[in-house]
Parts: structure tokens; C-alpha cells; sequence
């Protein structure tokens, strides 16, 4: 199969859709990224903080402790603890700076919990940044039996330290930010390919304005890959994407529904206009028969126009059937359900049957018993049950139809003593224009919708068909529908 030329304006919208969910994609992904890594920044100074405090309050405890045991220390220990960032001093006058609420203060250290802090920045001007931060000090003035005192610790080798830390951690975010753009925008596209693929071959339905079966099917290759010419190939799953076996199992299931559709179609279409092409053929010939001979000869007039009358009532039958069928497959038709006992309409149906219909033997065995359904439509499907009955039943040969419950579904049979159906053709006789005996559908006005018909209205109301047939003994049909619960009404 030949494949478009990489400018062609399907390749071209196809690469400018994968461009543009990769772009909005990988910006997506770019941000969510640079927003974790901004709520990790946060939490990291926040927890270092904390610790930082934690730290200071622990090393001006220590202090206190010493201070409160030895008094102040002796000026070459006072350049040990310079050395160490530390400073104690006799405080005078009185504390300035803030005070740990009452509630804290049962977890620090017992000498300095009520004590005043205060954190000291020195002047910036003409300072650089570490000189900015060797003035930083942290104070904590506090009173003992010996006097008030104040203790200072700078935080300046500290700080660097931390301040070296969190520039590697945001050289590293952006590393690994910067990389994400490439390696994500190349996973997006791997990911997005088949549905590429997808808008190129959407890209030809849109652009092509008559399709021809063999187009279709190109078509179809092309959605699966292009490995194929039949409209039966599909997705293969196994090289999928997982995020993207869904839709290519979805896609599948579409593809079999259009692919029995258009096939159904192409079917009812061509069955549909042999079944119109008969009686056309016949009244178009009874017209020519008139306008040559039938003028002036009373018998061929009188023939002709009971034939064009006969064939006028087939073919207005048959469009009422495929008006039936339309409308039922658009999911056009409203049901009007209500509650009614099938018995009676089984007995209302034999009855009217026995009226137009002498030459052969009825009976009824019924059990009553309600369905909630649509009482019109089910007639419907009853009377295309007795009328195949009686068309393939030889006069005075019995038919029976009768009404029982089991299991929570209504059963209606009905049962005849005809010909039966061959076991092959069984599976095959609700398919629409079937018919099992080619040779009899003219004589019987058989169109091969009637089963179809009663199937879906059987299938509409939650229910199905069975079906026993033995061939010279007879045939056996039952509508199966959901019995009503007590006390339903009409809903």
C-alpha cells in the first residue's frame, strides 16, 4: 500500500496536531514539575529553619547551663568561645526583643525559656553577600541568681553552609527541569503516534467526498497501521501504548460495528431493491399489456387490474415493513408501555384470525398472566407469528398458540403442523429478506421482514425468540418477555 507524501496536506495537519498536544502537554508537565519542586524549596527552608532554631536554642542552653555553674568565663575562654561564633555579656539595662509564649516555653531549656530574643542584621552598605551574613547574630538575653546576662551566637558559618546546599539542590531542579522538557516532549510523541495516525486517516474522511468500498478499506488499513486491505483488521493491542489500549480497544469495537453496519446496509439496500424490482417489473408490464391490447378487451383489462391492485398491496406492505425496520434502527419509535394480561391478547389475535382464515384448525391454551410492555407492538409480533404459521401450514392442519409463565418471563407459543424448516436455515431465519422456501414467497406474498420485525420488537421489550422445527412435523415459536411484578402500573 502506497503511503502520502510527507507534505501532503494530511501529513502536515497530522504533525501540526501531534505538535501542538506535545507543546500543551510537556508545558503541563514542565509546570507541574516546577511547582513540586517550589513546595519542596518551601518545606526544605521551612524544616531547615526550624532546625536551625532548634540548633541555637540547644547551643545557648549549653551555655546558660556552664554559665549558671561557673559564673562568666575567664577572658582566654572568652576567646575559645569567639572563636566558636559565641559571646556572653553582662546585661545592664533592660532586654529588648520578643518573648516565647507561655505554652512553648515548657520545651525549651528551663534558664532561658523566659528570656528575650533578638536577632541582629548588621548594616548593608558596602557589604557583599557573606559579609551580609557574618553579621547575623542570634541573641538571648536571660536573667540568674548572678545577674542578667547576654548570650550571642553568629550564624554566619552555619548559613553558608546552608546557603551551599540549596544552591546544589536548585542546580539540580534545573537540570532536571531543563531535561524534562526534552525527554518528556519525546515520550509525548511516542505516546501521541497513533493518534497521529488517527487524525490523518480522520484528516482523509474529511477532505474526501465519495467514498467507494475499496476506499474504504483503505482507509481502514490505514487506521490499523496500514498493514491491511479488509475492514476486518484492527488495532493491534499488543503494540499499543497502556495508556492507550482503551482506546484502541474502543476504536476496535467501533470499527466492528461499522464494519457489520455498512454491511448490513449494502445488504438491506440490494435485498430491498430485488424485493421493489418484482412487483415494479409486473405492474410496468400489466401498463405496457393495457396500453397495447387492454383497451378495448374487458378481460385483459379486468386482469390487469387485479394484478396492478395485488402488487400495489405487496409493495405497500413491503414499504411499511422497511419503514418499521428504519425507524427501529434509528431508535426512533416511542414505546407506550402499560401493564396488560397476554392472555387475553393472545385470545383477541386467535379470534381475529378465525374470522379471515377457515381452512385450518385453531387452538388455544392459555394461562393467564401481565407483562409491562407496548400492548400494540406485541400484537404486531403475535399476528406475524400466526401468519407464518398459516402461510407454510396445509388447510386443516392444526395451529395452536397458547400463554405460560416460568421463571419470571411470559411465554407465547405459537405452534403449527407445516412443513418446518430446514435444521441449516434455522440461525437464519430472522435475518431480514431470508426466507427458507425461495420457491413459495411469491405464492404465500412473503417478504422475509416479518421475523425480523418480531425479533426486534421481541428484543425491545427486554425479551427473545426461540424457535423448534422439525421438518414435515411442524414448527414451534416462543416470545419470551419479562412477566410483571405485582402491582406495576404503567410506566
Amino acid at each position: 500500500m502506497k503511503s502520502e507524501p510527507l507534505n501532503s496536506p494530511a501529513q502536515r495537519i497530522g504533525h501540526k496536531i501531534q505538535f501542538s498536544l506535545v507543546m500543551k502537554l510537556n508545558l503541563k508537565l514542565f509546570f507541574r514539575m516546577l511547582g513540586l519542586f517550589l513546595v519542596l524549596d518551601v518545606i526544605l527552608c521551612l524544616v531547615t529553619a526550624a532546625g536551625l532554631i532548634i540548633h541555637t536554642e540547644q547551643t545557648v542552653a549549653v551555655v546558660a547551663e556552664r554559665l549558671n555553674q561557673t559564673g562568666l568565663p575567664t577572658p582566654d575562654a572568652e576567646n575559645w568561645l569567639e572563636l566558636n561564633g559565641l559571646s556572653v555579656l553582662p546585661q545592664t539595662r533592660e532586654a529588648k526583643g520578643f518573648k516565647i509564649p507561655k505554652y512553648l516555653q515548657t520545651h525549651l531549656f528551663k534558664l532561658t525559656a523566659s528570656g528575650a530574643r533578638s536577632i541582629d542584621l548588621p548594616d548593608s552598605k558596602g557589604l557583599n553577600f557573606w559579609g551580609h551574613l557574618e553579621g547575623i547574630t542570634y541573641n538571648v538575653t536571660t536573667e540568674f541568681d548572678s545577674g542578667s546576662y547576654r548570650i550571642s551566637i553568629r550564624l554566619q558559618e552555619t548559613l553558608r553552609i546552608l546557603i551551599w546546599m540549596f544552591a546544589i539542590v536548585l542546580i539540580l531542579e534545573l537540570l532536571m527541569l531543563f531535561r524534562s522538557i526534552f525527554s518528556g516532549a519525546r515520550l509525548i510523541r511516542r505516546t501521541l503516534r497513533p493518534i497521529e495516525e488517527l487524525a490523518e486517516a480522520a484528516q482523509n474522511l474529511n477532505t474526501a467526498a465519495v467514498f467507494a468500498p475499496a476506499q474504504l478499506e483503505v482507509l481502514a488499513g490505514k487506521l490499523d497501521d496500514i498493514n491491511a486491505t479488509r475492514l476486518d483488521t484492527r488495532i493491534p493491542l499488543g503494540d499499543t501504548q497502556s495508556e492507550l489500549k482503551t482506546l484502541a480497544s474502543a476504536i476496535n469495537g467501533m470499527l466492528d460495528r461499522i464494519n457489520e453496519s455498512y454491511r448490513s446496509q449494502v445488504r438491506f439496500v440490494s435485498d430491498a431493491s430485488h424485493e421493489l424490482r418484482t412487483p415494479i417489473s409486473v405492474i410496468q408490464g400489466y401498463a405496457n399489456l393495457l396500453d397495447r391490447w387492454g383497451k378495448n378487451d374487458e378481460k385483459t383489462l379486468q386482469e390487469s387490474i387485479d394484478a396492478i391492485k395485488d402488487e400495489t398491496a405487496n409493495m405497500k406492505g413491503l414499504v411499511e415493513q422497511l419503514l418499521f425496520l428504519a425507524r427501529g434502527d434509528n431508535n426512533t419509535m416511542a414505546l407506550q408501555i402499560e401493564r396488560f394480561e397476554l392472555s387475553d391478547l393472545a385470545v383477541e389475535v386467535l379470534r381475529e384470525t378465525q374470522m379471515i382464515d377457515s381452512g385450518h384448525e385453531y387452538d388455544s391454551q392459555v394461562t393467564p398472566i401481565f407483562i409491562m410492555a407496548d400492548k400494540n407492538l406485541i400484537k404486531q409480533a403475535t399476528r406475524i407469528l400466526i401468519d407464518n404459521a398459516m402461510k407454510y401450514t396445509p388447510p386443516g392442519k392444526r395451529i395452536t398458540i397458547s400463554v405460560s409463565g416460568a421463571d419470571g418471563y411470559a411465554q407465547l407459543t405459537v405452534q403449527d403442523e407445516g412443513i418446518g424448516i430446514a435444521p441449516d436455515a434455522v440461525p437464519q431465519i430472522f435475518k431480514r429478506f431470508f426466507r427458507a422456501d425461495e420457491s413459495r414467497a411469491r405464492a404465500t406474498g412473503g417478504t422475509g421482514l416479518g421475523l425480523s420485525i418480531a425479533k426486534w420488537i421481541t428484543e425491545r421489550h427486554g425479551g427473545h425468540i426461540e424457535v423448534l422445527s422439525r421438518q414435515e412435523i411442524g414448527t414451534r415459536i416462543s416470545i419470551m418477555l419479562p412477566a410483571a411484578p405485582e402491582g406495576s402500573q404503567k410506566n
